[in-house]
């Protein structure tokens, strides 16, 4: 008898391709794994639509309140950046600060993707 050599796990071509091409560029899988959750998930998110949203004004938000505001008014390609320079990942969101954000405050489609700059909560922007 001769083993079968178990499948190969998918490159991120090929998840791209599962989620429609879906995935983004960014802090890395985090990033991805919200857009693509939002996008599968409920109806709402990628695919379903982009239709114009108001993008609110982050600055001075707590990290994770921020991308929850974000999500829940319908924008859910979302990624977080070290507005430090020293590139820092943000593991965990509640001790960070928003201090600037791109696109700014205005109204968007809702596949637009939006980077939120932060800084640790014991820093200044």
């Amino acid at each position: 008898m001769t083993a079968t050599p178990p499948p190969a796990s998918p490159g991120a071509d090929e998840v791209s391709k599962l989620h429609g091409g879906a995935l983004q560029q960014g802090t890395g899988a985090r990033a991805s794994t919200k857009a693509t959750a939002a996008g599968t998930a409920g109806g709402s998110g990628l695919g379903s639509g982009s239709g114009p949203a108001a993008l609110p004004d982050f600055s001075g938000m707590d990290l994770q309140e921020a991308q929850d505001t974000a999500q829940s008014v319908g924008f859910y390609v979302l990624d977080d950046q070290d507005a430090s320079g020293q590139g820092r990942l943000q593991i965990m969101d509640r001790n960070w600060t928003v201090c600037s954000q791109d696109p700014a405050p205005g109204t968007y489609a809702t596949d637009t993707a939006v980077t939120l700059y932060a800084v640790k909560d014991t820093e200044t922007c």
